[in-house]
């Protein structure tokens, strides 16, 4: 069914087993789980699928190797083997990743690791080549026999420095380890829903519906789209709200506190130089102030980041300036004959990890880890209970989702019939995993549909195995190149409006395509891209008009770029 369709059929019918809000990935993860189980389930979010926090990610599928140090044990275990099933069952968007460790010394935090593991120390300090040793010989440990990653290796001053020339020669020691890159977390998320809904008829995900209220059986939730109000009755909500979670609980009379986000902000460099100097590996390391930070190869581009700074309302995160020369200060330490200027900023994002409320004294001491708080009772006014999704993160995302809905199954008294383990995602289905098959898949597709094999390349490293679908699609009718996106063509923006639940512009240049966060944009195609847009929903001059003015607006104020 599409938009209309579904709304229609909620309206007559509004009685649903699970209501999920948010369409982070967590509420994603769980409304595909429950749909492989039969569960009629509608998911909802006030914006776009995967347009909060989950779009604010670095974009890595990783264990957290500095979980360790708190104590996270579990987390570690858990998300290692769930970074290896990402890089299994989507190798079109994941991938593994070789992360370059820089360091500046030899014993720092050697006594202080034990310390903070105690909770005798809560001070930020520069780790040392001893103490990230022992990390990363722990962190192999983890992934036992599932090698889909190789093991770590160090270098000494001059090996790292015939390795990457321009690497600052201060250095002590490097190490090299394995995590995986998620390239376009965004579309992830899409096929995620899109997958969901194709296994089950009763599965729903709408964007742009917004929570309003709760009260006895119902849930009052609204079309943004056409500010409409309508009723739904759940046996259960669940709130996947992630930093917005006690917001939600609000909407539905409900007062709790349950999160404490911090908040992260990221660069995006249009840097030739500096994407050379890296190569193929993400530099992940300390700065003096024993903050995390990373810089990381993304197409053509290179990603810098990120923050961790204590906020109380998650609307209000955005990359400030101080953040900006941070980073750019951070990238020079390591590279410091590599001059990287506000020049090179070409897209800047900021969001909130939903992590739980914690009285820790750094935010670098807030758990990562996952749980769900119920909320049921006398002492609501509601006749469902509401799962409150607390914390979580991409890389274990159907760990969390996993647990999520085996609690519901068991509300709801269905068993569990089906597991996502080992489920291949979206682009990621029967995807050709050596060169010789690639190139046997990417013939035989030139043959069938006879577009031109390079075009086929092209939309392969877009979108998997799910380039069949679109060229099926784009062979239906003549096809013409974007005047100012040639790499694009019409009927390809066509498909990703018709097939891929586009309501406004900015679905389409922030989480359909990396257009706007590779700074690949501008005015010019905004317009044009908009247009195609408009045509396919049928919107006048003046809505046209207001859909390219704000999404210009948003670019601007949100992500730093000025067209």
């Amino acid at each position: 069914m599409n938009r209309t369709e579904t709304l229609s059929s909620l309206k007559a019918t509004p009685q649903v087993s699970v209501l999920i809000v948010g369409a982070g990935i967590n509420g994603i993860g769980t409304f595909r789980d429950l749909a492989l189980n039969g569960v009629d389930v509608l998911l909802i979010d006030r914006g776009d699928f995967c347009s909060g926090a989950s779009a604010t990610s670095s974009h890595m599928a990783h264990g957290g190797i500095r979980y360790l140090e708190n104590g996270e044990f579990r987390l570690v275990r858990e998300a290692v083997k769930e970074r290896n099933r990402m890089i299994q069952n989507a190798p079109h968007i994941v991938k593994p990743l070789p992360t370059t460790i820089p360091m500046f010394k030899y014993f720092s935090g050697l006594f202080n690791a034990p310390l903070k593991f105690l909770g005798w120390l809560d001070k930020p300090s520069e780790r040392g080549s001893v103490i990230i040793k022992l990390g990363l010989m722990m962190y192999d440990a983890y992934t036992g026999s599932q090698r889909t990653v190789p093991r770590h290796k160090f270098y000494s001053r001059t090996e790292s420095l015939k390795k990457w020339g321009k690497l600052n020669p201060q250095i002590v020691n490097t190490a090299v380890y394995y995590d995986g890159l998620i390239s376009n977390p965004e579309r992830l998320a899409l096929e995620i829903v899109l997958d969901a809904e194709a296994e089950n008829p009763r599965a729903h995900a709408l964007n742009y519906v917004s929570l309003v209220g709760g009260a006895g059986k119902t849930v009052v939730v609204r079309d943004e789209l056409t500010d409409e109000s309508f009723e739904i009755e759940p046996k259960l909500v669940i709130n996947a709200a992630g930093p917005w979670i006690d917001f939600a609980n609000h909407s539905l009379g409900v007062t709790t506190r349950y999160i404490g986000g911090t908040k992260g902000s990221h660069l995006v460099l249009n840097h030739p130089e500096l994407r050379a100097a890296i190569g193929e590996n993400e530099f992940f390391f300390e700065n003096k102030d024993g903050r995390i930070v990373l810089i990381f190869p993304l197409q053509d581009c290179v990603l810098v980041g990120t923050s961790d700074i204590k906020i109380d309302h998650p609307d209000e995160a955005i990359c400030t300036n101080e953040e900006v020369d941070y980073f750019l200060e951070m990238t020079s330490r390591v590279f410091p004959n590599v001059k990287v200027g506000h020049e090179h900023v070409v897209f800047a994002f900021s969001g909130v990890r939903p992590l739980a409320s914690s009285v820790a004294k750094t935010t670098a001491q807030y758990s990562r880890d996952h749980h769900i708080e119920v909320l049921s009772g006398d002492w609501t006014n509601l006749n469902y209970p509401v799962y409150s999704l607390v914390g979580g993160k991409w890389t274990s995302f159907r760990a969390f989702s996993e647990e999520v809905t085996d609690k519901a199954l068991q509300s709801l008294g269905i068993k569990r019939n089906k597991n996502t383990q080992d489920l291949p995602i979206g682009g990621g289905r029967n995807y050709p995993r050596s060169a010789e098959e690639r190139n046997k898949y990417i013939n035989g597709l030139a043959a069938w549909t006879g577009l031109w094999r390079d075009r086929l390349e092209i939309l392969f490293e877009r979108y998997g195995t799910r380039v069949e679908s679109l060229a099926e699609f784009l062979k239906l009718s003549e096809d013409t190149e974007l005047n100012y996106l040639p790499d694009f063509t019409r009927r390809e923006i066509l498909f990703l409006i018709q097939h891929e639940k586009v309501e406004h512009l900015d679905d389409l240049l922030l989480r359909r395509t990396m257009l706007a966060m590779l700074g690949r944009l501008t005015r010019d195609a905004v317009n044009e891209v908009n247009g195609i847009l408009a045509e396919a929903h049928g919107w006048n001059a003046d809505r046209t008009q207001a859909e390219a003015e704000k999404t210009l607006r948003l670019l601007k104020d949100r992500h730093k770029v000025r067209l």
